[in-house]
């Protein structure tokens, strides 16, 4: 197919990238940890650590699970949020050939073990805050060897006492009961010992599970090999390009990075596309602290500033955000969600750097489309392809359309993931003949190469940025004995951009509004919840039964 939309390209850019140029990811951080051995590499919490370090600690750590009996292609989970350790474990986990599972530490028992029986993993590493849920779920799954991390580790003295203000004072280590469990430092230390027998690992090699709903269902695991990731990274980094040219020069690259690592795009556009490029990481832990965010902020000067649209509008409207010197920062990426007009327009305003907004998937390693990087304002658009990577807008019929009309959005590039972990049936669904992927959203895509998101194909739900499937919320609101029937939408939220509604039939007529949404915390994480709920007596439906969630969503937006 003719690539319409490679005039838009700035000078520099390349029409296709070499990934064979890395015959997997471990030769591309292999090459940083030589090359960039001196620099800083992540900053937490005041603490960095070098690329020097992080070879070391990893390949002790690498060593280490190879100690265990981890063979090559074993899946270890990785279940913290964005601390010194994360970078460190994943790092490890590839280098010993294994497998890395991505796990939001959020996720209630439930999801949890669902996550870890899906893809087999044998061993997790977990932050200790988050210890009693692996505790609730380890009997039934696969996983042999836990290694705890505590916040402190990793941190020098200031370690002790971040670990007593976060274990003490704050309380935010629930008792929990792993016997068998090591200490993430006392691993290390022990594989500082051990021989690291390198593997011998290949682009086809598989890297990551990164689970996801896909377009409709169960949460699944999109099989990410060490060439698809690979070609993420340098298919970033060839279109990020113009924007690093840009004045003032920087020596090294100073990425924000306040997206959870355990997200696709936080993996690729943070941590995996600095190491490329030699750039630092300051990794924000929680980010819902919007006045700690803008304390961190203000202690350095950006270049990068990856975000989800609530996330640059949380820090737009807090009266700190004017202390934060953005005279260095050269590049703001949206992604997730789409960005909204007044968000992106006050962005600018604020900092003299555009949003730019792009487009991808779990299953994409993320990034497919992106606006170029030398744009100067809001476009609307999530932007043109990247190197390498074809967009086809087709029919139901899986017909292109021409530009202009309407179709589902399907793509096809070395990003694309192998398929869905030990769902053959699932990948062909999502796969067509051509062996484009269908991605499940509608756009348009204009005569000079832009597309625009119109529509979902399906019923997902997106909250900040997450994925929330109905199928998943209603048959958990469905399993409180007091209700009948349930339906879920998603329904306009200033601050998510979407938020999740529910529409209940009562079995009990005693069932409040609360109850469930209580009942729901103890099964899905917090932004699966439902924040509304509203009860019928019946609910619209097919004429085979089938509830009708498009009629749901039309009767909000008449009332609208």
């Amino acid at each position: 197919m003719e690539r319409i939309w490679l005039k838009q390209y700035p000078p520099g850019v390349p029409a296709d990238i070499d990934a064979a140029q890395y015959g997997s990811l471990v030769e591309l951080l292999d090459e940083s940890f030589v090359k960039y051995r001196e620099r800083k590499a992540f900053i937490c919490m005041d603490k960095s650590i070098s690329y020097g370090d992080l070879d070391e600690m990893s390949r002790a750590l690498a060593a280490y699970l190879q100690g265990l009996g981890l063979a090559k292609g074993a899946r270890v989970a990785v279940m913290m949020p964005n601390v010194l350790q994360h970078p460190v474990s994943t790092a490890a986990i590839l280098r010993a050939g294994c497998a890395v599972v991505n796990v939001n530490p959020l996720y209630t028992p439930r999801e949890l073990e669902h996550q870890l029986k899906d893809s087999g993993a044998e061993a997790i590493i977990v932050l200790e805050n988050f210890a009693t849920t692996v505790e609730k779920v380890i009997a039934h799954t696969a996983v042999k060897h836990v290694i705890v991390a505590s916040m402190g580790d990793l941190l020098g003295l200031k370690g002790v006492i971040v670990n007593l203000v976060v274990r003490r004072v704050k309380k935010m280590v629930p008792a929990y009961s792993l016997p068998r469990s090591v200490a993430f430092n006392d691993a290390l230390a022990s594989g500082r010992g051990k021989p690291f027998d390198k593997p011998k690992i290949g682009p086809d090699d598989t890297a990551f599970l990164q689970y996801t709903g896909g377009t409709t269902g169960i949460s699944k695991g999109a099989t990410l090999l060490h060439r698809n990731i690979v070609a993420n990274v340098l298919q970033n980094d060839a279109w990020l390009q113009p924007a690093l040219a840009k004045p003032p020069q920087v020596e090294q690259i100073f990425i924000v990075c306040a997206l959870p690592l355990y997200h696709i795009f936080a993996l690729t556009a943070c941590f995996l596309l600095a190491m490329r490029a030699g750039g630092v990481n300051l990794l924000i832990p929680n980010p819902r602290d919007i006045p700690g965010f803008i304390k961190e902020l203000t202690k350095y000067q950006i270049n990068s500033i990856p975000g989800v649209n609530t996330l640059y509008n949380a820090l737009l409207h807090h009266p700190d955000f004017k202390k934060v010197d953005f005279s260095k920062l050269k590049m703001s990426n949206g992604g997730g969600m789409a960005v909204q007009r007044p968000v992106a327009e006050q962005w600018m305003q604020a900092t003299g750097c555009p949003i730019v907004e792009g487009y991808g998937l779990s299953e994409t390693s993320p990034t497919l489309t992106c606006n170029p990087a030398t744009a100067t304002d809001y476009s609307g658009s999530i932007g043109v392809p990247v190197p390498s990577t074809y967009l086809s807008i087709r029919d139901d019929a899986g017909n292109e359309v021409p530009p202009g009309e309407a179709g589902e959005i399907c793509a096809k590039g070395p990003q694309v993931m192998a398929g869905y972990w030990n769902r053959p049936d699932e990948t062909a669904k999502v796969m067509t003949a051509d062996g484009y992927f269908r991605t499940g959203d509608i756009g348009i895509m204009t005569p000079d190469g832009f597309t625009r998101i119109v529509d979902r194909k399906k019923d997902m739900i997106l909250v900040s940025g997450f994925n929330v499937y109905p199928n998943e919320v209603e048959e958990v609101i469905a399993s409180h004995p007091g209700v009948l029937e349930a339906a879920v939408i998603g329904i306009p939220d200033e601050k998510s951009g979407e938020t999740v509604k529910a529409f209940v039939v009562r079995k009990d007529p005693k069932l409040t509004a609360d109850d469930i949404v209580r009942f729901c915390h103890t099964q899905l994480t917090s932004y699966k919840v439902p924040r509304h709920i509203e009860f019928r007596t019946e609910l619209p439906k097919t004429n085979v039964g089938k509830i009708l969630r498009r009629q749901l969503r039309d009767e909000k937006q008449a009332a609208a």
